[in-house]
């Protein structure tokens, strides 16, 4: 499709090499963001560009410049092509200009919508612009983990010294590759106390977990800390999974001895479909497939939770099972069955599996599901959750099998 203004013709081609200096040039490595979408933009011919990230809580996209308006997720066109991880065309009032929304994503993860704001689209606008949305993604992620800027504009109140700190160890929302997606939300999103989910990916292996520290405090945050690094330690090491277990109950026995925390542990085969995971005093995961909850499948039996060991009277249990293609798996805490709904009853296990059945019957991404679901549980009782609430989605999608 091609719009053009008041008979213009396509603006002229850009020249290719002005884009190759921008990135050649290492001087603009260091410009901010928006002296880079600016510059980005004229070498590749495109009229006008505003960033718009996510706010924490994905309820608001947060231009990156003073002069443009945050967008509500739910209720705007630039929050369709965000929730549905697709572009999104937008006329002017006066029809004479049209609006780009594409996707920032980085691999599986969404940071928010790129505007491409032009007088005339066509089909080489919409390459360039997705072009611009992949190099923006990769700037966005490499700058936000030391850029307080980019932290500031998508916070919308003060953050909890507990929350600070858990938040600085968590991986991003969503992660995945072609054979499989782990996705994840937590609230309350700036008063967190001792929950908190962490995923990985290797050549061979998904890992995904989710943990739940006792209490509701500083500590609570410092021994999820602790249980999260130390995992990531045995890991890094090729440790297995009771290794990796072994190795949280050992750093919490020694720096911790008076706190605990429980953990549900998983790695994925992603050749061959075969889940395996380890219960440490927590809820059992959920696993949905063909649109059923198989309540059962995945229940066994739960060793104490990690740092008691004086509890343990035989080694760490392992369990396994095979996944087939499609299948999702559901990581949680209690705070999430545990939330009072609209009518005063418990959200539970079965209304909480219903709610992912009937998003995937409908194609929705599971970052989506997850989303809608968070809020709909917030929004129920007034954003006061009476515990944190974590879900961990991960679903094996192999591609030769799809």
């Amino acid at each position: 499709m091609t719009r053009r203004r008041g008979g213009d013709g396509v603006s002229a081609q850009p020249r290719e090499e002005p884009l190759e200096d921008f990135l050649a040039d290492r001087r603009n490595l260091t410009v901010d963001l928006s002296t880079a979408v600016a510059r980005c933009s004229k070498a590749l011919g495109l009229h006008h560009c505003v960033v718009y990230l996510t706010d924490l809580q994905q309820r608001h996209l947060v231009p990156l410049t003073d002069v443009a308006s945050t967008l509500p997720v739910d209720g705007s066109l630039a929050g369709w092509a965000y929730r549905t991880e697709s572009l999104r065309v937008q006329e002017s009032e006066d029809e004479d200009s049209v609006t780009a929304w594409i996707p920032l994503l980085d691999g599986a993860e969404r940071l928010g919508v790129l505007a491409v704001h032009t007088p005339a689209l066509t089909a080489a606008t919409l390459v360039r612009g997705k072009a611009l949305a992949g190099l923006l993604a990769m700037m966005i992620t490499s700058r936000r983990t030391y850029k307080d800027t980019f932290v500031r504009r998508t916070r919308t109140e003060r953050m909890e010294l507990p929350s600070e700190m858990l938040r600085a160890f968590l991986p991003p929302r969503t992660i995945g590759n072609a054979g499989a997606v782990s996705t994840a939300v937590l609230e309350p999103a700036y008063a967190l106390g001792g929950d908190a989910f962490d995923h990985s990916l290797t050549d061979t292996t998904l890992h995904a977990s989710v943990f739940d520290s006792m209490g509701h405090n500083l500590a609570s945050g410092l021994t999820t800390a602790v249980a999260l690094a130390a995992c990531r330690n045995a890991r890094r090491t090729g440790v297995d999974l009771p290794g990796l277990v072994e190795n949280v109950d050992d750093a919490l026995a020694q720096w911790l001895p008076d706190q605990f925390c429980t953990a549900v542990l998983t790695q994925l085969d992603l050749r061959t479909g075969v889940l395996r995971w380890a219960n440490c005093g927590h809820p059992p995961p959920l696993l949905i497939r063909d649109q059923q909850l198989l309540a059962d499948a995945m229940t066994g039996e739960a060793d104490p939770p990690m740092g008691l060991v004086n509890l343990l009277t035989r080694p760490r249990l392992t369990q396994d099972i095979q996944l087939d293609p499609g299948d999702r798996v559901l990581l949680y805490t209690d705070g999430v069955t545990e939330a009072r709904m609209h009518d005063g009853s418990l959200m539970g296990l079965e209304r909480f599996a219903d709610y992912v059945i009937r998003a995937a019957a409908t194609g929705e991404p599971g970052p989506e599901t997850l989303r809608r679901l968070i809020h709909s549980i917030l929004d129920s009782q007034g954003s006061d959750l009476r515990d944190d609430a974590t879900i961990l989605l991960l679903e094996w999608q192999p591609p030769s099998r799809r």
